[in-house]
Order: structure tokens, then C-alpha cells, then sequence
């Protein structure tokens, strides 16, 4: 059983910085693909940010590229979203999820960590 807790959330002012962290249970940390999600108010859930298990590969989401910055540190089985200049339009519901290596589907989830963009 895979166990992930969010924290870091928070109200962010536009232009300021925020880091998410998401401490993962798990035997084996470097055996799961890790991704950020968000979900705004009447929207769907939409990928952000993903990292390889070993963390040498990271993807972005188009709306993010350049603002958001995903990092592990399989020592710790923690990964991490840095959020820099966040604009109101960021401003959701973030979930981190893992997957094993050879899944298509994000099986485990965590509760979720609002963020909140505002002045």
C-alpha cells in the first residue's frame, strides 16, 4: 500500500513562490513514476508535472513550463513542486499521485493541498 501526504499549500501571493512537498509510504520509492495534479473549481483534474523514478526526466504541463519545477529526493521519498511567479489562474486543488513503473493509470493519490492565488 502506497500512502501520500501533501503539504505546503497555502495562500500565495501573484509572483511570489511556493513549494509543494509530498512525502510518499512506500518500500521501494524509486520504483514509482511521481506526477502533480491540479484540479480548479468546476474543472477536470489536469496533469502538471511528472518525474521519472530516477528523477533525471521531468515533463510540464504547457501552462506551467517555465513557473513550476518538479524534483525528488528518492533518499527522503519525497518529491517536490516549486511554484515561482503563480498566477490566479494556479490557483487549485493540488494532488500528488504515483504509478508504478510499467502502469498507465496514477493508482495511488493523495488528499489534496489547496492553493490559493490572490493579493
Amino acid at each position: 500500500q502506497v500512502q501520500l501526504v501533501e503539504s505546503g499549500g497555502g495562500l500565495v501571493q501573484p509572483g511570489g513562490s511556493l513549494r509543494l512537498s509530498c512525502a510518499a509510504s512506500v518500500r521501494t520509492f524509486s520504483n514509482y513514476v511521481m506526477g502533480w495534479f491540479r484540479q480548479a473549481p468546476g474543472k477536470e483534474r489536469d496533469l502538471v508535472a511528472r518525474i521519472s523514478e530516477s528523477g533525471s526526466t521531468t515533463y510540464y504541463a504547457d501552462s506551467v513550463k517555465g513557473r513550476v519545477t518538479i524534483s525528488s529526493d528518492n533518499a527522503k521519498n519525497t518529491v517536490y513542486l516549486q511554484m515561482n511567479g503563480p498566477k490566479p489562474e494556479d490557483r487549485a486543488v493540488y494532488y500528488c499521485a504515483a504509478r508504478r513503473t510499467a502502469a498507465y493509470d496514477y493508482a495511488y493519490w493523495g488528499q489534496g493541498t489547496q492553493v490559493t492565488v490572490a493579493s
